[in-house]
Order: structure tokens, then sequence, then C-alpha cells
């Protein structure tokens, strides 16, 4: 399984060029391609705040981004709630509960984002 930071859900479901190609290599030899929860409600914020549009809205869009080929939503547990407050990480919850999943799935995690990748919580891939 590889886990996806929403940024890396959001360009894998558009096919989008911003993913690089290791992630996307990556993605693709994966068996399970996990999202966290989070990302779901992280999506429906952006897109409420205006910060990104998804065609037709925000709720159909994770519907169908959700029924991708070894996309599987990852749920956020007790274990990972937990694990997300002991973390070492800047405060974002959304980023800590993200790390905290992959970390829980013994996953590596899909992102660009330069504070998760240089907290070294995770195996990384970009």
């Amino acid at each position: 399984m590889i886990v996806l930071d929403t940024h890396a859900w959001i360009w894998f479901a558009a096919d989008d060029r911003e993913l690089s190609d290791s992630a996307m290599q990556a993605i693709r030899q994966a068996d399970r391609v996990g999202v966290s929860a989070i990302s779901v409600w992280e999506v429906g914020m952006l897109c409420a705040k205006g910060r990104i549009q998804l065609q037709p809205d925000a709720r159909r869009w994770v519907h169908r981004a959700l029924r991708i080929d070894r996309v599987e939503l990852l749920p956020l547990s007790e274990e990972i709630a937990l694990l997300a407050t002991e973390m070492v990480l800047h405060g974002d919850p959304a980023d800590r509960i993200i790390v905290a999943t992959a970390s829980a799935c013994g996953a590596q995690l899909v992102t660009r984002d330069t504070r998760i990748r240089s907290a070294g919580l995770v195996p990384i891939v970009w």
C-alpha cells in the first residue's frame, strides 16, 4: 500500500503533471492506494474556501475519486488519532493525521510537502 497526501490524491485523480514521475510510478506499482478520511474533509474545505475548484462539485468529485481502481478510503482510527498527537510535526492537523495514517499502515507517503518530507517520520515518495 501507498498513502497519498491530499494534493497528491487530487493530482492523481486528475492525471495531472504536477505529480512527479517517481510518485506516479510508485502509485502505479502499488497494490493499494490509500487516501486518509481527513483528505476528504480537506478537499471539501479547499473547495468551500474557493482555493480549488473541482467539477462538478466537491461531493461528486470525491465519490468519483474514491472509485478509481485500487484507491481506498482509510478511516481515522483511534490508533491513528493518538499517533497524530504524539508526532513531532508542524501543527496542521490534516498533515498530522495523513502522516499518522501512513505510519500506522506501514506505508510510504506520496507528498510534495517539504515540511512533511523534512520531518522524516515516514518513508516519502516524490
